[in-house]
């Protein structure tokens, strides 16, 4: 019986599907930029009894009895945090990325405010500014892009147009600017935002949701301290539960917090607050510097020997843990959804992923984004991501052929087989 099935023996179906996931997560390669395998302990934290307290408000001033420990819990989380990353408050409350992004809106703006961020076709979030997203209802979206892609190989363009962002600045006068982004693979500087911002008397915010274990591993540079406010997801590069964090100063504290509750959120996930303590814990030893540095070397691996293959990359490489493929040079009929499902029968797991003015739609577009960071906590370094990128390549060459597809999945299940993500786990 696996571990799965023996604690959820009164529930076989659910047991069923947890080890599957298990069996899927240990045997296929993980590429998508915004996953990561958490730590044992962080697993532990998230399963635990703490789920079943309620803990609406904060250390101290609770709405409901028998905190006491609960308290703890969520100060030794908050604690970790600005300790982490050098921050005067930390709010650790917010369900996801979203949730923190939406919370320091509410903080920072009065309701029709104009904000400054990035095109989403370009690499920004829904949550900068998409007219699906709730936020397009309560606050006016001015985009800022990337540069043009250029064939000069020392300058490929496509980075971000801080020419564009001071112009648009000057022009709308945005209340806030936002700086950070969903799919851009290169380091994002805050100091030339902070500038722009102060020249026209806006507030500064970088959503760090991917590069934020970046930043606690030195590979990225901090923007706490230049910014505003600061937030960022939990999951991705930092290694923990699924979940968000706000950072600001001291003297914006009480707005972010009441912005999240009551503003926002009941009841805190107290439980995922124990996982973000174990993450924050684990982010500060000096061996997550060496994993923060690994992701990136790995990045830089795959990006140049898919870049050999005749792919193009987006911005011409990378700084951080993700690449954006345009598949077009490598073959020009292929869409980013067909290269995804062909990848996924592969064992290969990714998403498919707008390129910069993408003249197909965001249901098929012309690129894919992969990412370095799980698999580098799975233990993989750049040989294996040179075989990652034969991978991808066979695999997109073959893909109508299925039984070619499945030779590669094998051996995808036979180099996973070599670095388990949880090997104390049974399927």
């Amino acid at each position: 019986m696996s571990s799965y099935e023996t604690a959820l023996a009164a529930d076989p179906e659910v047991a069923r599907l947890l080890a599957e996931e298990l069996n899927r997560q240990q045997t296929t390669l993980q590429l998508i930029a915004s996953e990561n395998f958490t730590s044992p302990a962080v697993l532990a934290a998230t399963g635990s009894v703490l789920t079943n307290k309620y803990a609406e408000g904060y250390p101290g001033r609770r709405y409901y009895g028998g905190n006491q420990i609960i308290d703890e819990v969520e100060d030794l989380a908050r604690r970790r945090a600005t300790a982490l990353f050098g921050a005067e408050h930390a709010n650790v409350q917010p369900h996801a990325g979203a949730n923190a992004n939406l919370a320091a809106y509410q903080a920072l703006l009065e309701p029709g405010a104009t904000v400054l961020a990035m095109r989403l076709d370009h690499g920004g979030h829904l949550t900068h500014g998409s007219p699906a997203s709730i936020v397009s209802k309560f606050w006016r979206f001015v985009s800022y892009g990337v540069t043009p892609q250029s064939t000069d190989e020392s300058d490929p363009g496509e980075v971000i147009d801080f020419d564009q962002v001071a112009h648009l600045a000057k022009t709308e006068k945005p209340a806030l600017i936002v700086a950070g982004s969903t799919a851009y693979a290169r380091v994002i500087d805050p100091r030339p935002f902070r500038e722009i911002a102060d020249s026209v008397g806006a507030r500064f915010m970088f959503d760090a949701a991917h590069p934020a274990g970046l930043i606690a591993g030195g590979a990225h540079p901090s923007p706490v301290g230049v910014a505003d406010v600061v937030t960022f997801t939990t999951h991705k590069t930092l290694r923990g539960p699924r979940g968000g964090t706000i950072l600001c100063s001291e003297d914006l504290a009480k707005k972010i917090d009441s912005a999240v509750f009551p503003g926002l959120q009941g009841g805190p996930l107290e439980h995922v607050i124990a996982g973000k303590a174990v993450a924050f814990a684990e982010a500060a030893q000096p061996e997550f510097r060496q994993y923060a540095a690994g992701v990136v070397a790995n990045a830089g691996a795959l990006a140049a020997a898919l870049a050999g293959h005749g792919f193009r990359l987006v911005s011409g490489g990378t700084d951080n843990h993700m690449l954006l493929v345009d598949l077009r040079t490598f073959d020009p009929e292929l869409t980013g959804k067909e290269a995804q499902e062909a990848l996924d029968r592969a064992g290969i797991t990714c998403n498919r992923n707008t390129i910069p003015d993408d003249e197909r739609s965001p249901f098929l577009t012309s690129g894919l984004r992969l990412g370095t960071a799980a698999e580098t906590t799975a233990g993989m370094g750049t040989d294996e991501m040179r075989m990652v990128a034969d991978l991808i390549v066979r695999t997109l060459k073959s893909r109508t052929d299925e039984r070619e597809i499945d030779a590669v999945r094998a051996e995808v299940a036979t180099l996973c087989a070599a670095f388990p993500p949880y090997p104390d786990l049974v399927a």
